[in-house]
């Protein structure tokens, strides 16, 4: 079996072109996110891709699955080390905002933002990201950056969106990748410019919510909650999911 690639690329030459340190290709693997916490165990470098063309377990938040066809979207994790934890609580909203301020012009439309980790074009998703780090005597060590980016809505996934006809899976990650390195090297909370910005594309404002709480969603904070105006008044959620009343 030969070396794998990506659009044509091997694994060198994706790096060179992505300015990045290192680089794996998979045509088929259970989870990128495996695979980088792994290769980050074993030291590898700040900046190291391990992309997808195919994942049979790719995985979202609280164990979701994400549906990874071959050759139909971008499957990949991002391998940093930030020298300080400070921007980590806000690293998926600031990865998402990065990420579709990218994509606009390649779908076509304004990407929209639904907290606290997927990206929207019109009502359908169209990305997803996890984020996870390992921490050793509070200092985190590395942190893993999972995005799944649909280039073509797969069929049997109901509300899924994808990128405008003739996007190349190339053309998405060239996109995308300076944008989820560039976040990563943020520190700090949501700056006052990320929070407008992140509201002028929030899908979520106004609407009523049912989780992970029961009011009408008034916008995130600096520091990454949403923020839901209930009958008892303005709640602040760090956790959960957001679920819309008309979705139940």
């Amino acid at each position: 079996m030969g070396e794998a690639s990506f659009e044509g690329l091997d694994a060198r030459a994706l790096a060179v072109r992505l300015g990045l340190p290192a680089c794996e290709i998979h045509d088929l693997v259970g989870s990128t996110m495996d695979l980088a916490h792994a290769a980050a165990g074993r030291g590898t470098t700040a900046g190291t891709l391990i992309l997808a063309n195919e994942q049979e377990a790719g995985r979202g938040r609280g164990g979701r699955r994400w549906s990874s066809a071959p050759g139909g979207g971008l499957w990949m994790t991002l391998v940093e080390r930030p020298a300080s934890p400070s921007g980590f609580d806000v690293l998926s909203l600031r990865v998402g905002l990065f990420m579709a301020e990218a994509l606009d012009a390649l779908a076509g439309e304004r990407v929209r933002l639904k907290w606290p980790n997927d990206l929207y074009v019109g009502e359908g998703k169209l990305a997803g990201i996890l984020i996870e780090a390992r921490w050793r005597d509070q200092r985190v060590e590395w942190v893993a950056i999972g995005v799944g980016v649909n280039i073509v809505p797969a069929a049997d996934v109901p509300g899924a969106a994808g990128l405008a006809a003739g996007v190349s899976r190339l053309q998405a990650l060239d996109a995308v990748l300076p944008e989820l390195r560039a976040a990563a090297a943020v520190e700090g909370p949501l700056t006052v410019s990320e929070l407008s910005r992140y509201a002028a594309r929030d899908l979520s404002v106004g609407r009523w919510a049912v989780q992970p709480a029961v009011g009408v969603v008034a916008g995130i904070s600096r520091t990454g909650e949403l923020m839901v105006d209930t009958s008892s008044g303005p709640v602040a959620c760090r956790a959960g999911s957001l679920v819309f009343a008309e979705d139940r």
